[in-house]
């Protein structure tokens, strides 16, 4: 066989020659492209395998982000009525309601919540153990036209707008400022003045966070290619995690194209931010209760169930003791009775 092909290339013509080279080149790209992609996907895959530890349960450390409507006036006390026979059972201790958006100026408009001490009072009589936090957020520079926290105006506007939010009853204040991009000094100075602010008022301080680089420095890489701060390095979300009381990953959106390897990016994502998480400080992972058939994000593959199983195989892998680990529901107003029901039977 090697003979003939001796033969047969020496008696071919130029052009097939480079036709030769062409296709060699091609078949070898596809491999060196091909290879880590695969290994990749086997390792996420086997991350998904096993059994999740009995230990691996809900803590009573669980959130939820609730929508505009509860304090907008779209929404009254009946709703908070049914709010709490959904909650009933569950491991649900915080509400994270939207109450912004900011403006892009840091600060916070009284007209877009005038509902929000009402809805903070009747959570407090009915669901009594319950915390409502302040969900504040906004897009943020350089990537989109918003908050420059680079601005140290801005930032104080912004925390203006957390002691705005807890003088009407707030329990708490949760940051969802998007995208913030890795190693922003802006932004950890903002949360540092927040929390010299919430933790003289015995209230927590908490922040919706990106996704930890699954390769190490790869959010260098998104930003650079793409002008996208999709994920964080392990040390920035480590510095930002010991700056607040709780930090929920927004572990979903992957670009996952099954369900096993969305549950097996979870579990990586989950053992990567409990290797850096400070013992006292919640961490909570964040679970898709939507659909959407999109390149970033797969309806099939990001469900509830493989969110949870993920999360549990890693906690009980990792860290099976730790008290300070919840799940996050996204978001009440897509979340179906499926959702619900995924959260609890694989969770509560």
């Amino acid at each position: 066989m090697i003979k003939k092909f001796r033969r047969t290339w020496s008696g071919s013509t130029r052009w097939r020659r480079a036709a030769y080279c062409a296709l060699l080149a091609l078949l070898l790209g596809s491999v060196l492209t091909l290879l880590p992609l695969a290994t990749a996907a086997a390792a996420l895959r086997l991350e998904y395998t096993g059994e999740p530890s009995a230990q691996a349960l809900t803590r009573g450390r669980d959130a939820v982000w609730l929508g505009h409507a509860w304090v907008d006036g779209r929404k009254g006390e009946a709703d908070v009525t049914e709010l709490t026979r959904l909650l009933a059972g569950t491991g649900v201790r915080d509400l994270y309601v939207h109450t912004g958006p900011l403006e892009h100026d840091g600060s916070l408009p009284a007209e877009r919540y005038p509902r929000a001490r009402q809805f903070v009072d009747e959570v407090h009589r009915l669901l009594p153990r319950l915390r409502v936090q302040s969900w504040l957020g906004d897009v943020v520079r350089p990537e989109k036209e918003g908050l420059d926290l680079d601005d140290p105006t801005v930032r104080g506007r912004i925390a203006g707008a957390a002691g705005q939010v807890l003088d009407l009853g707030f329990d708490g204040v949760h940051y969802d400022l998007e995208p913030v991009r890795s190693d922003s000094a802006g932004f950890l100075d903002l949360l540092d003045r927040t929390r010299a602010l919430t933790s003289a008022r015995g209230v927590p301080l908490s922040v919706a966070s990106p996704q930890i680089d699954p390769l190490p420095g790869l959010h260098r890489l998104s930003t650079a290619a793409f002008d996208h701060g999709k994920w964080w390095s392990q040390a920035y979300f480590a510095d930002v995690a010991g700056r607040v009381d709780q930090i929920a990953v927004m572990s979903y959106d992957t670009a996952m194209p099954t369900e096993s390897l969305y549950g097996g990016y979870v579990a990586q994502q989950t053992e990567l931010a409990l290797e850096v998480t400070p013992p006292q400080v919640d961490l909570l992972m964040g679970l898709p209760a939507y659909w959407d058939d999109t390149f970033g994000h797969r309806g099939s593959a990001e469900t509830v169930a493989a969110a949870v199983r993920g999360a549990r195989l890693a906690l009980g892998r990792e860290a099976p003791g730790r008290q300070a680990f919840g799940l996050a529901l996204y978001v009440d107003f897509t979340a179906t009775p499926e959702h619900w029901a995924a959260y609890r039977s694989g969770w509560c």
